[in-house]
């Protein structure tokens, strides 16, 4: 059965599609069958993935208005143990079209039923704002990972997030729960970074990952080169970074199966 994590902030800029491009490819590295939906219509995961967004005829747009299955839309070992279901700006019609659709909350959630057995992950990439799709995408969700930036305004719209998550809980999805927080964008050499840790532990009653992701220029380039940070340079530290994540991950799924 695989576990389901959307990956979400509303904030944009804060490592949200790089966490969700370079966890999943770790997880993979790491022998877990992983799929892979970007949910955001600026299909920058589905790029980061070396896919040309704009040449799909079969995304996650058409699955939600039912024109294809979702084993129609899925593109298979993207990378080994990696499949995508990939989106482009398309997507952001969705919302408009699926107005007064019945059920539409839980169109994402009916397609990935039928093939969460095959995986032992999904990963879902979110897009920066709190409407329908993320909602859809919470939906699906067990769990939800939030990055935030190791930055002054860090916790600003966190409890926005926080209050979305059990929105959907109360009325959508019961078993919703919160993966936890994850810090990017770290700066060893800035107090600021370390504040905003400190600040982010004392105030919030939700897990924080051990894992901090460091401001890395390799992690920057290897989206432009449609490749995650353990192909592009596997040596780097933003690579080194998601790999212990990703071990993290696994491991605090075994612990909540224990």
């Amino acid at each position: 059965m695989g576990r389901i994590i959307a990956v979400a902030n509303q904030k944009g800029g804060v490592g949200k599609t790089t966490t969700a491009i370079n966890l999943s490819a770790a997880l993979a590295e790491l022998g877990q069958k992983v799929l892979v939906m970007d949910v955001d219509p600026q299909g920058n995961t589905t790029s980061g993935f070396g896919l040309d967004k704009n040449e799909l005829e079969k995304t996650i747009y058409e699955l939600m208005l039912g024109e294809y299955n979702i084993e129609e839309c899925i593109v298979k070992d993207v990378l080994d143990n990696l499949s995508i279901l990939p989106s482009n700006v398309e997507l952001a019609a969705a919302e408009i079209e699926l107005i007064g659709v019945d059920e539409k909350e839980y169109i994402l959630k009916n397609a990935v039923a039928k093939i969460r057995e095959e995986y032992d992950f999904v990963i879902i990439d979110c897009p920066p704002s709190l409407n329908m799709l993320t909602v859809n995408a919470m939906t699906t969700a067990d769990t939800v990972l939030v990055p935030i930036q190791c930055e002054y305004y860090a916790l600003e719209g966190l409890s926005q997030l926080l209050h979305t998550v059990n929105l959907v809980k109360e009325r959508l999805n019961p078993t919703l729960e919160m993966e936890g927080v994850v810090f990017t964008m770290y700066d060893a050499r800035t107090n600021l970074s370390l504040q905003v840790v400190e600040n982010v532990k004392n105030n919030l009653n939700q897990t924080i990952y051990k894992t901090i992701i460091p401001r890395n220029v390799r992690l920057a380039e290897a989206p432009s080169h449609g490749l995650p940070i353990n192909i592009y340079d596997p040596k780097s530290a933003g690579a080194e970074s998601y790999q212990l994540l990703a071990e993290e991950v696994i491991h605090r799924g075994e612990e909540i199966e224990n």
